[in-house]
């Protein structure tokens, strides 16, 4: 270990751009899910089908392939990404065709009176969908998109193949300079297990505060009533 000590620096650095793809990453699924698991429940054919094909090409395809056709295919037709819009897009859309499931479940699962209920108040398919539904999927939705969320972090060693100087690829750099294998991805698997354990509290804390956040609801409800009724 006492050979890679003086380039820690440049594996903290690769480390900062592996968290910011992951950030970046994960909200480009977050959107990615929302819009095409909506789409995939609208009874609009344009814009259901459009999302069943997303999801079905981002889930049955590699995203080592995607990586690729994003940062060397689509030069040739007139586009061109610097490696981290390359890296960022793949991971994000791919891992959001996965969560797009999540959300489309999540949503259907929920009571049918609910949904009864904001049609007898005359709300719209759109307003039922932002007050009711989708808060109160969100809750369901957390803990496998917690999953996503781990799965597009362990996912950001591959965007070193599209020149992305992330902590794998940095690692791999110190390894070819230093020669210590073992040190050099051994220094790897703690990073990536740390930074998947930091994942995992956040889901956790956001998965209780969503729960106390419900709890809290009915009993300003029914205190609300109480003051109305006295």
């Amino acid at each position: 270990m006492s050979e890679i000590l003086p380039y820690w620096s440049v594996l903290l650095r690769g480390l900062g751009i592996t968290v910011v793809v992951t950030i970046l990453g994960s909200i480009v699924a977050v959107l990615t899910a929302f819009v095409a698991g909506l789409g995939r429940l609208s009874e609009h054919r344009a814009l259901r089908w459009p999302a069943a094909v997303f999801v079905e090409v981002f889930r049955g395809t590699s995203m080592l392939v995607q990586m690729f056709w994003f940062f060397y295919a689509l030069p040739f037709f007139g586009i061109q990404l610097t490696p981290l819009a390359a890296a960022v897009l793949t991971l994000g859309l791919n891992e959001g065709a996965y969560a797009a499931e999540i959300v489309r479940g999540a949503i259907k699962s929920r009571d049918a009176g609910q949904n009864e209920a904001g049609i007898a108040l005359g709300m719209g398919k759109a307003l039922r969908m932002r007050r009711v539904l989708i808060p109160q999927s969100i809750p369901a939705m957390l803990p496998p998109f917690g999953n996503v969320v781990i799965d597009l972090l362990k996912n950001t060693s591959l965007v070193s193949l599209v020149t992305v100087g992330d902590l794998t690829f940095q690692a791999q750099s110190v390894r070819n300079t230093t020669g210590q294998t073992a040190a050099v991805f051994l220094t790897l698997l703690v990073a990536y297990f740390i930074l998947s354990s930091v994942l995992s509290l956040l889901i956790k804390w956001l998965e209780r505060r969503f729960a106390v956040d419900r709890t809290r609801r009915p009993r300003r409800a029914s205190l609300v009533k109480g003051k109305v009724s006295a």
